[in-house]
């Protein structure tokens, strides 16, 4: 998804106290997060990934080359938690606005821009099993367990008298604006000397943060501290929570962090499907996380497909026989067990029964790699015949092959899974795929086809 219409938001920037400006643009299909310096020759681009993170003190820090954007968490949360994929982010400076602290006001907006849906299917990292990144110095952890859709639990742990332990958990992105969003960030009074003398925080204030109170300190010692943040002086007898509004919920720190969780788990470049448990989170282990899932991505590109055995198929072996005309030996699909607008998933199952083991080989069974090939084109011959009227009455032939790729040997009681997918818009008949087979997790071949249906009954 992307937006359906720009936006712009425009505040001070939380470390530069810059007024900086960040427009929200549509983006077309597999364009992702990006971030544009507009303010910078040649307007140079950054992609908003995992591995391109290279700070995560009080705010998550991305750069390419010499150029970067900070603090841009809070605007990730908004647009993960409305599922957006796609968005261009043109911003007049180094980092994103501080607005209040929170992410509402990128909420309202996406909302009042409204989004739109596109022709990619969504492409979820799907969670199958523990996933753990651990920092054993500072307690940190976050992990991440399957789950049928994506929740969150936060814990956060703290050596205050005024903030100790606080829970909060969000089951579903859609309560992320009433929950979650107006969550705005907190800082502790006696960090704030050494974060100014770290150059940060130029813009920090009342009005951006919740500041807690919970070291003693002289009331001149607080006035300076007010001075070198140029802001009015404020008499604090107790501790406690300083602010100008009230605190959003008891416990607005931990829903923060939250937020701050879901901001860099967009970094990962897919919406995730999975229970998260984040402890004494922080930009360091959430960004350690998204980018071991990056680290994966880029391995292997695409997921198997989940198999359930147990799940009525959309196409059985019968319908498959009334669309294809193939028949033994040469019928190379078993069943249809998902299919979206430009995807199918096909299945596979091996026997030590199949008619071609008793010359490839007798004394070692190995599935011809070209009959691999045969069974994805099978399977997107169904893709393509599903995208038109009667497909009974029509029948699909291979019109090219390119970049075969044989990974992994197929025995007897593997069970193949097969991934076909459009690559282009089909034409007059004329569609090109990417064939994908997997036995478990792993690829074992791959290639990319061009096929064409042709009438071949009245």
């Amino acid at each position: 998804m992307t937006l359906n219409a720009p936006f712009v938001v425009q505040g001070k920037g939380l470390h530069t106290g810059l007024v900086i400006e960040a427009e929200f643009l549509p983006a077309p299909d597999n364009h992702g997060y990006k971030f544009q310096r507009t303010d910078l020759e040649g307007e140079p681009l950054i992609d908003a990934l995992a591995e391109n993170v290279v700070a995560t003190e009080r705010g998550t820090v991305i750069k390419r080359g010499d150029v970067q954007v900070s603090t841009i968490e809070h605007a990730m949360a908004a647009l993960y938690a409305a599922g957006i994929d796609n968005v261009l982010i043109r911003i007049s400076g180094p980092e994103m606005p501080i607005l209040d602290g929170s992410a509402a006001e990128f909420c309202k907006k996406i909302e009042v821009s409204g989004v739109v849906e596109q022709k990619e299917d969504k492409d979820f990292y799907i969670v199958k099993q523990k996933l753990e990144v651990r920092n054993d110095e500072t307690g940190a952890s976050i992990i991440v367990l399957p789950d049928t859709g994506f929740s969150v639990d936060v814990k956060v742990e703290y050596d205050s008298p005024v903030l100790n332990n606080q829970y909060a958990s969000l089951d579903s992105l859609d309560d992320f604006k009433s929950e979650i969003a107006t969550s705005r960030t907190f800082v502790f009074v006696r960090e704030i000397e050494p974060l100014v003398k770290a150059n940060l925080i130029k813009g920090g204030d009342l009005q951006n943060a919740v500041v807690i109170y919970d070291t003693p300190m002289e009331q001149a010692a607080l006035d300076n501290l007010a001075d070198m943040m140029n802001v009015e002086h404020k008499e604090v007898s107790e501790f406690g929570f300083i602010q100008e509004r009230p605190l959003t919920s008891s416990n607005e720190p931990a829903r923060h962090k939250l937020m701050d969780v879901l901001g860099d788990l967009a970094l990962i470049g897919r919406p995730l499907k999975g229970k998260v448990i984040a402890t004494r989170p922080g930009h360091s282990i959430n960004t350690a996380f998204s980018k071991k899932i990056r680290k994966e991505i880029k391995r292997q590109d695409m997921q198997a497909p989940i198999y359930d055995p147990n799940k009525e198929p959309l196409m059985d072996n019968n319908r498959i026989r009334e669309l294809l005309p193939h028949r033994y030996p040469m019928l190379l699909v078993d069943k249809i067990i998902e299919k979206g607008e430009n995807y199918i998933v096909g299945v596979k199952n091996i026997t030590a029964n199949e008619p071609f083991f008793t010359g490839h080989f007798p004394q070692e069974p190995v599935l011809p790699g070209v009959l691999q090939i045969e069974a994805m084109a099978q399977t997107g011959g169904l893709l393509v015949l599903s995208s038109v009227e009667n497909p009974e009455l029509y029948s699909t032939y291979f019109m090219k092959i390119d970049n075969v790729k044989f990974r992994q040997k197929v025995v007897p009681g593997d069970t193949l899974i097969f991934h076909i997918s459009f690559m282009t818009e089909m034409r007059r008949g004329m569609a090109v795929m990417k064939g994908l087979a997997f036995v478990g997790e792993k690829i074992v071949s791959e290639c990319e086809f061009m096929a064409q249906i042709i009438k071949t009954k009245a």
